[in-house]
C-alpha cells in the first residue's frame, strides 16, 4: 500500500495519529520510569488500568446509565486506579522489607485479578454498550476514532504540561531523592504528581495496544535512546521521538502487511530501534565497547612485549 492510498483512508489516518500520539506521550515520560529503575512500573499501571476502566464502566452504566465506552471516562477510571497502585507498591517498600520489584508484581497480580473477575462479570453480564470492552486486554487500534484521538492529545498533552510545570522536582527526585528532601520538595506529593503522568502515558494506549503490550511503549522508547545522549533533556526528546516515530511506521507496516495486528509490529519496531542503537550507537554500543576493548587488549599486549623486549 503506497503512502498516498495509506493517508487518503480516515481509518488508517487514525490508527497513525492515534499510536504516534501514545508513543509520543510514553516515549516523552518513560525516562523517568526508566532512571528510577522501575521499569515494572509501567506494567503494574497497565494492568491495574484494566479494573480502572471497567469500574468506570460499570458506574457509567449502572449509576448514571450511560454509554460505559466514553473514552474520557476509561481513562479517568484507569488513571485514579492506576496511581493507586502505583502508590501501593511504593508504600509497600516503605513500611515493610520488600524490595520494589517484589511489591510491584505483588501489586500487579493483584490488579490483573480484579480485572479479569469483572471483566467476566462484564462479558457475561446484561450490560449495555459491553461490546468491544475486552479489547483492553489485547488492544485494538482500528477503533481508534476522531473523539478517541483528541482525547488522546488532550489528556496527553496534560502529562506534558505537568512535566515541563514541575522539571525540577521531577529530575531531583528521579536523580537525587535525599537531595530532594533536603531542599524541602514534598517527596510523596512529587512522587504521586509524577506517577500520575506516567499513568496517564500508559492509560491512553491500554485501548489500541492492550495493556499485555502497553509496558514497551514506556520503557523500550527511553532504553534505546539511553544509548546515544547522555542528558535527562536530550533523553526525553530522543525517547519521544523514538516512540511516535517507531509507532507511526509499526502501525504503517500492520496495516499495509495486511491482517497483522498493530500493536505486536509497533513493539517489533521499537525493538528493531532499540536493537540498532544497542549496535551502532557511537559512544555506548556493543561495537564501540567491543573495539575498545580489543584496542586496550593489544595496547596491553604491545605493552607487555615491549617491557620483555627491554628486559
Amino acid at each position: 500500500m503506497s503512502p498516498i492510498e495509506f493517508f487518503d483512508t480516515h481509518t488508517y489516518r487514525m490508527v497513525f495519529f492515534g499510536t504516534a500520539v501514545i508513543g509520543l506521550v510514553a516515549g516523552a515520560l518513560g525516562p523517568f520510569v526508566y532512571l528510577r529503575k522501575q521499569s515494572l512500573m509501567s506494567d503494574v499501571i497497565s494492568h491495574a488500568a484494566l479494573p480502572g476502566a471497567l469500574l468506570a464502566f460499570l458506574s457509567a452504566v449502572l449509576l448514571f446509565g450511560i454509554d460505559g465506552r466514553n473514552m474520557l471516562g476509561l481513562i479517568v477510571g484507569a488513571v485514579v486506579i492506576g496511581t493507586l497502585a502505583a502508590l501501593a507498591a511504593n508504600a509497600i517498600t516503605r513500611v515493610s522489607k520488600l524490595a520494589i520489584d517484589t511489591a510491584m508484581a505483588v501489586v500487579l497480580t493483584f490488579f490483573f485479578g480484579v480485572g479479569m473477575l469483572l471483566l467476566s462479570v462484564i462479558t457475561n453480564g446484561p450490560f449495555p454498550g459491553k461490546g468491544g470492552i475486552q479489547d483492553y486486554l489485547f488492544g485494538n487500534a482500528s477503533v481508534i476514532t476522531l473523539a478517541d484521538f483528541v482525547t488522546s492529545i488532550s489528556v496527553g498533552g496534560i502529562a506534558l504540561v505537568i512535566t515541563a510545570l514541575f522539571w525540577k522536582e521531577f529530575a531531583v527526585r528521579t536523580f537525587d531523592p535525599d537531595l530532594a528532601v533536603v531542599l524541602g520538595f514534598r517527596a510523596r506529593g512529587i512522587d504521586t504528581l509524577l506517577f500520575i503522568t506516567i499513568v496517564i502515558a500508559t492509560v491512553i494506549g491500554v485501548k489500541a495496544v492492550g495493556l499485555v503490550l502497553m509496558v514497551a511503549f514506556v520503557i523500550t522508547p527511553p532504553a534505546a535512546a539511553r544509548q546515544w545522549v547522555s542528558s535527562l533533556r536530550g533523553l526525553v526528546l530522543l525517547s519521544a521521538a523514538i516512540g511516535a516515530v517507531g509507532s507511526g511506521v509499526g502501525a504503517y507496516l500492520s496495516i499495509s502487511w495486511g491482517g497483522v495486528p498493530t500493536g505486536p509490529v509497533i513493539v517489533l519496531t521499537l525493538f528493531a530501534i532499540f536493537v540498532c542503537s544497542l549496535l551502532f550507537a557511537p559512544r555506548r554500543s556493543i561495537l564501540t565497547r567491543a573495539r575498545a576493548r580489543r584496542r586496550a587488549r593489544l595496547a596491553l599486549r604491545d605493552s607487555l612485549l615491549s617491557t620483555g623486549g627491554a628486559r
